[in-house]
């Protein structure tokens, strides 16, 4: 996965009661009900130890990667 985009390639949207829906390159991937979610997500796509905290690669709405339903 290329990282030096200028908008990430995830995009991980705010909280809701259902998790927080997670897009790679523009695709639903599903959604996560924790960190770990994201970072299998992340694996599935080829990352094999991804920095979910790297603004280069995850834009995080609506709160940081420690905000959760």
């Amino acid at each position: 996965m290329d990282t030096d985009t200028p908008h990430p390639p995830v995009v991980v949207h705010p909280a809701s009661s259902g998790g927080r829906r997670v897009v790679i390159r523009g695709h639903d991937v599903g959604r996560a009900l924790r960190r770990g979610d994201v970072e299998e997500f992340l694996r599935r796509a080829g990352l094999e130890d991804p920095d979910i905290d790297d603004p280069r690669l995850v834009e995080w709405r609506g709160g940081d990667s420690d905000a959760w339903p």
